[in-house]
């Protein structure tokens, strides 16, 4: 094992995006959905828009150099490298806090709060406001390798990122994650609690609901969504869950296949009152997708959802270091404290966000900030 942490530029080859382009322009596409409205999936002219705009409009070389803005490496950990940005804040004080994406998100979630959180001053807040920012990005996504070998689910990730933040010399730290970030944020609280100061979720995926008699408004609001994404918004987990390599097959052949099984999920995920480009840009939009697009990593991210669901691949985490719930309105499911309590014992702060879904520092990075500083402000 190798302790070497290399610097890394993202820096995708002429004939990545020569090939990109070649693809998009002989797109065999579909007819159009029968239907006015997204009910049926992506509508094609929408898509065609994106694919166009992708192919001759989206200016990748001046995305890729604001991404690269960020200090990024790379660093072997448990026989894999791991790709993650480091910023470190000018502020001697500063806490370190680890924050982690989902799917289908990457680090492009979070390249609008990074500079808020590593350098608050020029941000609207305080220097005691201040934090050294880590941004992995998950194994099998983005720059990070893609596992060889079974067994890479969500709790050796998390002693993954235990691992990193000890090798950063980082002895206490915050933790933040959304979907799977949250998964892989409680499990870090949960087993590196001799270092983990405190985590921040927005999404609390290992509770069940508990509901005795009539439920409350926030129990029926989490229960609402949790028959809509049962009955409308789940087929792409259940495939991804159980047929990994079978979808990585047409999304790493097709631009637009990957595209629309990912924004899809930006319509139906996001507080964008019925269209994605309501609420991020289109450039956003596609700097995620090419993350997963230029790495080749449709099947290898779906193989998270393989290791994690099923009956014997679940575990069930007590976290008892204080615990931060941020609750914003368009989350595919609200947490709901009630049902969290018996798993996380020390919930010290809980805010109703006023906006936003599941995207939240993407959608609404000024909020995001002021509640991570809110939060872990009372751990420092």
């Amino acid at each position: 094992m190798s302790n070497a942490i290399r610097p890394f530029r993202i820096a995708v080859g002429d004939d990545v995006l020569d090939d990109l382009k070649s693809r998009l322009r002989n797109t065999r596409w579909p007819e159009a959905e029968l239907v006015g409205d997204w009910s049926q999936g992506v509508p094609l002219q929408w898509i065609q828009e994106v694919c166009r705009y992708w192919g001759d409009g989206y200016d990748w070389r001046r995305r890729e150099a604001a991404l690269n803005r960020f200090p990024q490496f790379t660093i072997e950990i448990d026989g894999l490298d791991i790709h993650f940005l480091h910023v470190r804040s000018r502020h001697p004080e500063a806490m370190p806090l680890i924050i982690t994406h989902g799917w289908p998100g990457s680090v492009v979630e979070f390249h609008k709060v990074i500079e808020p959180l590593t350098d608050p001053t020029a941000h609207g807040g305080n220097a005691a406001d201040a934090f050294h920012v880590v941004c992995p990005s998950l194994p099998g996504f983005g720059f990070s390798a893609k596992p060889r070998t079974t067994g890479w689910g969500v709790d050796r990730i998390a002693r993954a990122w235990a691992e990193l933040m000890s090798r950063l010399g980082y002895a206490r730290y915050g933790a933040q994650g959304g979907d799977w970030g949250s998964a892989v944020t409680t499990s870090l609280g949960a087993q590196d609690s001799a270092h983990c100061a405190g985590i921040h979720i927005t999404l609390a995926m290992s509770t069940r609901p508990k509901v005795d008699g009539e439920p409350t408004p926030e129990e029926a609001r989490a229960l609402k969504g949790i028959k809509y994404y049962a009955d409308w918004d789940s087929g792409y987990s259940k495939q991804q869950s159980t047929r990994p390599q079978t979808v990585g097959y047409g999304l790493t052949d097709s631009p637009a296949g990957q595209a629309a099984w990912i924004l899809e999920k930006f319509w139906a995920w996001t507080d964008c009152n019925g269209h994605p480009e309501h609420i991020l840009s289109r450039d956003e939009l596609l700097d995620n997708v090419m993350l997963y697009w230029v790495t080749g990593t449709a099947a290898s991210s779906a193989r998270l959802y393989w290791e994690s669901f099923g009956p014997d691949r679940r575990v069930a985490h007590k976290v008892a270091i204080p615990t931060g719930v941020a609750v914003f309105p368009k989350e595919i499911v609200p947490p709901v404290r009630r049902w969290m309590e018996g798993s996380f014992t020390n919930i010290r702060h809980w805010t109703e966000m006023p906006k936003g879904g599941h995207f939240a520092a993407f959608e609404q990075p000024e909020l995001f900030v002021a509640e991570v500083r809110r939060f872990f402000g009372t751990l420092r």
